[in-house]
């Protein structure tokens, strides 16, 4: 359900003056850059300006309405996505280096839980490196680990940029979707205008001036039809671009919201993918309150599966997230939550985050998995059935 503004919640006097702060130095660059900036820049501030992005502030980001949250992640709904996720990463780490690299963990629970799975499996990394640009994210990450994985405090690092070569498995959970996106008009006349930020009175609006460039290009390799709405990540593209160049030996994997590409920019798709979370509801404006409200849009796994595949790596396998759950065995895990033959609240609540990370109507098929390497074995489990690469 998309809300208007004013049936969100109204945030604090605090938010709101941090908030004021953002816009002030928003509309600073927009004013020194000549009037206008583009989307994806504007989601880079909005995100990830220090002290006041929303990535970058205090406030609490993930989790259910009890705990403040704007949403709730895989990772947050029960540990078995973490167990189920291990076995795949088990077969990784075997076939490669005994290292595992998580970029943006969120709030430390997918490590929380992933590092004792691994443990059970007697599939221990001897490090777990958290890429995390974060400083309130990576304090959070760490107060996770100390109270639900102490034991295993001793593997675990922070990074703050890549390392310049890696072997093993790089996780990335909803990672890709908050990467700044270009939005872009494809016009009637075959022209391509870049819809971008600009003050008028005062506030935050759109502007848009003619797509140049490599946005340009990457517009027209598209296809699009005329009168159509829709964004394209470069971060995206060239992040797995650098991260194939630096991986040796092992695999990529990605988890996210999107589609292949002739399916996201599909005519009925026209009007992009742009959605805002706030305290569990979702709105359109990306201009209410910046730095409040997580930005993301939908990822193009087939730019994904191209920049990694141009980059020498193999695309090992794309799948929904409920058919690389169901490889991994989660159906199998479920039933040992709990104990005894009635069903324990634990059971209950297992069921009930099970259903949403598989039901099609939640996160089993909007989520999808993709799988880029070097030096693996084919088919990776995750993959064995289901597997829709050739949609790609």
């Amino acid at each position: 359900m998309k809300l208007d503004q004013a049936e969100l919640p109204e945030p604090s006097a605090d938010a709101r003056a941090a908030s004021e702060m953002l816009q002030g130095i928003i509309a600073a660059e927009i004013a020194a850059r000549g009037g206008w900036i583009s989307f994806a820049r504007y989601m880079e501030l909005a995100l990830y300006e220090p002290g006041l992005g929303y990535y970058a502030g205090g406030a609490q980001k993930f989790g259910d309405h009890a705990a403040g949250g704007d949403f709730l992640t895989a990772p947050e709904l029960t540990p078995l996505f973490a167990q189920a996720l291990a076995r795949q990463v088990a077969q990784v780490l075997g076939a490669s280096a005994p290292f595992v690299m998580e970029a943006g963990a969120g709030s430390g629970r997918l490590a929380a839980d992933l590092l004792p799975a691994l443990d059970a499996l007697g599939c221990l990394p001897e490090r777990y490196r958290i890429l995390e640009l974060s400083g309130a994210l990576r304090a959070r990450q760490q107060a996770t680990l100390a109270e639900r994985a102490p034991r295993y405090r001793g593997r675990i690092e922070w990074l703050d940029a890549l390392p310049e070569e890696f072997s093993g498995c790089l996780l990335g959970n909803e990672v890709l979707d908050a990467m700044p996106s270009h939005a872009l008009e494809w016009q009637e006349d075959g022209g391509i205008e870049e819809v971008g930020v600009a003050v008028e009175g005062g506030k935050l609006t759109e502007a848009r001036r003619p797509a140049q460039g490599a946005l340009l290009r990457a517009a027209q390799e598209l296809g699009v039809a005329a009168t159509y709405r829709g964004e394209i990540s470069l971060a995206v593209r060239a992040w797995i671009t650098d991260l194939s160049r630096r991986l040796s030996q092992g695999a990529l994997l990605l988890i996210d919201y999107g589609l292949p590409r002739h399916e996201l920019y599909h005519p009925q798709r026209n009007g992009g993918s742009v959605r805002c979370h706030y305290r569990h509801r979702v709105h359109q404006d990306p201009f209410w309150y910046p730095g409040l409200s997580d930005i993301t849009s939908h990822v193009d796994f087939t730019a994904v599966a191209e920049a990694g595949f141009d980059a020498g790596l193999e695309v090992l396998g794309y799948c929904s997230q409920a058919n690389f759950l169901l490889n991994c065995g989660i159906g199998e895990l479920l039933p040992q939550v709990g104990a005894g033959d009635t069903p324990s609240r634990a059971e209950l609540r297992a069921r009930g985050a099970v259903n949403v990370l598989l039901s099609p109507n939640e996160m089993g098929e909007l989520f999808k998995v993709i799988a880029l390497g070097r030096g693996m074995p084919t088919p990776l489990l995750g993959f064995a059935r289901g597997d829709k690469v050739h949609t790609l």
